[in-house]
This record gives C-alpha cells, sequence and structure tokens, in this order.
C-alpha cells in the first residue's frame, strides 16, 4: 500500500496534537499543583512518578490489547480516537482543579493524573504502531517515522516556549485560570488534529500483523546485551532532560526573579527548542559526516556537561539575568540532548541486527517497544527527584496567585541551581561510563554485522 501526501500531513498534524498534551502534562503538572495550588513538591513528585512507572509498564499490554483488536475501522484507529476523546476531557480536568484544598485535592490530584496517564497510552501505542500497518514499503515506514518525531518535537516545542505567557495573557494575571483556558485551547487542538489523522490514515488488512507476548518482549530485551545497554542510556538522557525541563521554571521565577522572568523564560526555552530540533535535524547530519556514531556520542556528552557546567558558572559569577549567556550555554545543552536522542534511536536499532545474529531472531517490534517504556519510566524518575530536591531545599512556591513572587533564601537558591546542574551532569555521566565500558556496537561492528546477516540470508535463498 502506497502512502499519499495527504496521510503522511495526517499523521504529522497528529504527532503536534499528540505531543502538545504530553508536553503540557510533563512540563507543568508539578509547578500547577506545587507552585499555584500548593500541594507538597515530595507529593506530587511522588504521584508523578507512581503514574508513570504504572504508564510505562503498562504500555506493553496496552500494546497487545490493541493487537488482538479486530474491527471494521481497523485495529488501531479505534483505540485512538477513543483514547483521544478521553485523553482530552481528563487533560482539561487535570488543569481545571476544583476549589478544594488539604487530602481533597492530593485525592483528586493522585486520581485525575493517574487517569490521564492511563488514557494517553490509549491513544499513544496506536497511533506508532499504525506505521508498519498503513504501508509495506520501507522507504515509506521510514519517512513516516521522521515526519512523526519531527512534528512531536514541534508540538512539544509550541507548549514549552508559549505557554507561560499565555497563561499570563488568558488568565489576567490569575494562573490558575489561565492554565485551566490553555488546557481546554490544547485540549480542543488535539481532538481536532487526531480526528484528522484517523480519517484520513487507512489501514492495511489485519492477517499481516504479528502479536508477541509479555514475556517475549522482555526476554528479547534482556538476551541482548547491547540492546540492554542502549536502554539504560534511553533512560538516563531522558531522565537529565526532564529535570532540566522540570527544574527550569523555578530557576527563572525564584532565582532571576522580576517582572520579565516569564519572558526570560519564554526566549530561553525558545532558544532551547530550537537548538535541540537544530541537533536532531542538522548537527547530527554535519557532524556525522566527520565522526562515527559512537565518537559523536562522546562529543555530544561533553557538549552537554559543558553547557550545564557554564550555566553554573555564570550563577556562581553573578551573570545569571544576563539572558544572552544563558541561551548561548543552553543551547550547547540542548543541542547536545537532541544528537544524543538520534544516536540512541539509531544504537537501538544496530541492537536489533546484533540481537538477530546472536540468536537468530530478528526482534524488531520488540525491542522498539522498549523504547517508549523507557521514556515515560524516566520521565517518572525525574519528577520524582524534582519533587524530593525542591522540598530538600526549602522552596517555597506561590500558592497566592496575584501576590508577589515569594522570595527564597539563598540556601534555597543554591540549591536549585545545583540540582539544574548537577543531577543532569551526573546521569550523563552515568550513561557516558556505561557507554564506554560496554557497548561494543561501533560503525564497523553494525556494517559487519549487516554483511555477515546479508551472506546468511543469501544462503539460505539457495
Amino acid at each position: 500500500m502506497k502512502l499519499t501526501k495527504t496521510q503522511t500531513a495526517a499523521f504529522g498534524i497528529g504527532a503536534v496534537g499528540k505531543d502538545m498534551v504530553y508536553a503540557l502534562s510533563a512540563s507543568y503538572v508539578m509547578y500547577y499543583y506545587q507552585d499555584i495550588l500548593g500541594l507538597s513538591a515530595s507529593f506530587v513528585g511522588l504521584i508523578l512518578m507512581i503514574a508513570r512507572v504504572f504508564d510505562a509498564v503498562n504500555d506493553p499490554f496496552m500494546g497487545i490489547l490493541v493487537a488482538k483488536t479486530r474491527t471494521r475501522w481497523g485495529r488501531f484507529r479505534p483505540w485512538l480516537f477513543s483514547g483521544t476523546v478521553l485523553n482530552a476531557v481528563v487533560l482539561y480536568a487535570l488543569f481545571a482543579a476544583p476549589d478544594i484544598s488539604g487530602k481533597g485535592l492530593m485525592v483528586y490530584f493522585a486520581v485525575i493524573y493517574i487517569l490521564w496517564g492511563t488514557t494517553y497510552t490509549m491513544m499513544d501505542i496506536p497511533f506508532w504502531s499504525m506505521i508498519p500497518a498503513v504501508t509495506d514499503t520501507p522507504k515509506d515506514r521510514e519517512g513516516l517515522s521522521v515526519v512523526g518525531r519531527t512534528c512531536a518535537s514541534v508540538g512539544s516545542a509550541i507548549i514549552i516556549v508559549g505557554t507561560i505567557i499565555a497563561v499570563g495573557a488568558l488568565g489576567g494575571g490569575d494562573e490558575r485560570r489561565g492554565f485551566a483556558l490553555i488546557a481546554l485551547i490544547v485540549a480542543a487542538v488535539f481532538l481536532a488534529a487526531e480526528v484528522f489523522c484517523c480519517l484520513k490514515m487507512k489501514e492495511q488488512s489485519l492477517e499481516t500483523v504479528q502479536t508477541s507476548t509479555i514475556r517475549q518482549m522482555f526476554g528479547a530485551l534482556f538476551s541482548n546485551d547491547q540492546a540492554l545497554i542502549t536502554v539504560l542510556a534511553i533512560l538516563l538522557v531522558n531522565c537529565s532532560l526532564y529535570l532540566t525541563s522540570n527544574l527550569i521554571i523555578y530557576f527563572f521565577k525564584y532565582d532571576i526573579g522580576g517582572e520579565g522572568w516569564k519572558g526570560n523564560y519564554t526566549i530561553f526555552t525558545t532558544v532551547g527548542g530550537a537548538f535541540q530540533i537544530l541537533g536532531m535535524m542538522v548537527l547530527y547530519q554535519l557532524l556525522h559526516k566527520k565522526l562515527s556514531n559512537t565518537s559523536l556520542f562522546k562529543v555530544a556528552f561533553f557538549m552537554a556537561a559543558a553547557g550545564y557546567g557554564l550555566i553554573l558558572t555564570i550563577c556562581f559569577i553573578g551573570l545569571a539575568s544576563n539572558i544572552l549567556l544563558l541561551c548561548i550555554c543552553g543551547a550547547f545543552v540542548f543541542a547536545a540532548n537532541g544528537i544524543l536522542l538520534v544516536l540512541t534511536t539509531v544504537f537501538l536499532s544496530n541492537s536489533v541486527d546484533y540481537g538477530e545474529l546472536k540468536t537468530g531472531k530478528r526482534e524488531e517490534s520488540v525491542i522498539f517497544s522498549m523504547q517508549t517504556f523507557v521514556v515515560k519510566a524516566a520521565s517518572g524518575v525525574a519528577v520524582f527527584l524534582t519533587g524530593i530536591g525542591l522540598d530538600m531545599i526549602g522552596l517555597a512556591g506561590n500558592t497566592d496567585e496575584t501576590g508577589e513572587i515569594a522570595e527564597q533564601s539563598a540556601n534555597t537558591i543554591m540549591g536549585l541551581r545545583l540540582l539544574m546542574t548537577i543531577l543532569p551532569i551526573a546521569g550523563l555521566t552515568i550513561a557516558f561510563i556505561f557507554f564506554v565500558k560496554k557497548f561494543t556496537l561501533t560503525d564497523e561492528r553494525v556494517q559487519e554485522i549487516a554483511d555477515t546477516l546479508k551472506k546468511q540470508k543469501a544462503g539460505e535463498e539457495k
């Protein structure tokens, strides 16, 4: 089945809407419930971690349930549509909390957030699983994957860049009301995007798709040592990235402060988002012409570590309010993260060939299904560490939505700076150490494996 331009565009639009929703939750739930509504950061972080880990564990089960679905509309679109409708409703409820406090608000948040994660999984798994079901052409599948990932990054960037300014404008200074209106708008865009995607994507015959069991999924991973190392790298790289995105808003509000903190935050996140996409789409391609993938991983690690180190340095020397310097340092961090995200996907792909040579079985879908599992687990760990860290440093949020920004102690500000820089560096360093010691799939080794597999298949055909 040949893929049309309209279908490609529909898939890209669906990816934009889908990741707008995910970015709103991933980047601002902690801020909304801790800083605006006044819940304990540790409690919010604990619920976020429990929900994300539950969601990650739930992914393989959801994948199998979707794979066993048989309807006249196909296997994936019914889940995509129903999951979208439910998730849009729950998203609004998540950012339009009723006027309650104490234990009532704690229970409300825990229930609604877990529901949000469950309904998001309902639509996220079938969305990406549709790719091999709408076209049988490898080139089209690769192109659709690139379009989906790129458009997802655009959707995420729109939310990260524009939310805080839009919240202030729509809420008239009332952040609580502003977030409710933003959630309503994002939910509507999300619903429209996924409905368009459902209408335009056409699935192939159900008989062409095979399913895997949970045991097969985990068995394939644990029998492939290179896939395990890559999964660990994905976990640590994403955890470091989420730590940065969760903490940076507190840095701009309470460290830099001032009436223009929202504008400075928006400028920084705009530059960061642009350089992350630049790292994925341009820098990786340019540097890979000169460097092997394994060498490029090391370069990207040092770029990110240097960026974090420079941010901490300019804070120590009293230049934290210089937005130009912060953006330059942030460009190193986000461009490096963009490269690392591409590299870990490439390494995971290479580990499929390695596993086939080692075991005789090609577990493409099984290995790649673990990527979503691990990214969600990383998000859960990151928000938990964020919550614990904010309480440990004694950060007091602004529960008075229209009042002055709460002043923090010098120790709290120092703790915030260290959390925002040292923790991500530590995560990336652990990933780097394991990579250097355990990862063996150099570009040369990958080519050798590919040649060997080609010869084996040629021999079998004879």
